[in-house]
């Protein structure tokens, strides 16, 4: 397992507070209740091996198959509809919804191979990231990779805790099936737009990972 290079200022910053709140516990607090003291002290040491944690990247053996759609995120499926799509296409798609928990991993991975031909940032709200609205109304950043097969809209969503998108796929790029593309901070969601003729190899409720579970075929 490895630490994901976002992780390394937030890391740094919680070990800092940590290393104060704790000189002061342990100057102030622990020589009257030293009890007290030392609940402080392992709260504090929680919150450090959760955010390390959080920034984890585990070591897997990735599918890759080329008829297949890999899962883009560790997390619970929460959406199986066809929609309207509100950007890109013209058509009705198949939308896919991974939930992914402040305890899931965050790294965000490319279900299939191919080029990217599509990528827009879009500002938006806040609302926790299994309200219906926010695959179109949440802060979200949508890319678009195709090829041969046909293509794949993805959005990466921010819910009411993530604060930050990062992503990886310019225009242009190429990508092999589960690289990494792109990552979210603290709790979040990401949408999958598929053909109409996508064969769905999952439901509702289903716990899925990123890079390993095959959500789809075409």
């Amino acid at each position: 397992m490895t630490i994901h290079r976002e992780g390394t200022a937030s890391i740094a910053i919680t070990a800092l507070v940590v290393g104060l709140i704790n000189i002061a516990n342990f100057s102030y607090l622990f020589p009257c209740c030293n009890i007290a003291a030392w609940g402080v002290f392992l709260l504090t040491l929680g919150l450090f091996l959760f955010i390390v944690s959080f920034f984890r990247m585990p070591n897997r053996n990735w599918t890759k198959d080329t008829s297949a759609i890999i899962s883009p995120a560790d997390g619970k499926v929460v959406v199986i509809e066809e929609v309207e799509p509100d950007e890109y296409y013209k058509e009705k798609r198949i939308q896919i919804s991974v939930f992914m928990s402040p305890a899931n991993v965050h790294v965000n991975r490319m279900p299939i191979a191919g080029n990217i031909i599509y990528n827009k940032y879009h500002p938006g709200k806040f609302l926790v990231a299994w309200h219906p609205k926010s695959s179109t109304d949440n802060e979200r950043w949508s890319v678009v990779i195709e090829n041969e097969k046909g293509n794949i809209l993805l959005k990466q969503i921010a819910g009411a805790l993530a604060r930050r998108i990062c992503n990886y796929a310019p225009v242009g790029t190429t990508f092999d099936q589960t690289a990494e593309y792109g990552f979210i901070k603290f709790g979040s969601r990401v949408d999958l737009l598929l053909p109409l003729n996508a064969k769905i190899n999952c439901k509702i409720g289903d716990t899925v990972q990123g890079g390993i579970t095959v959500l789809a075929n075409w």
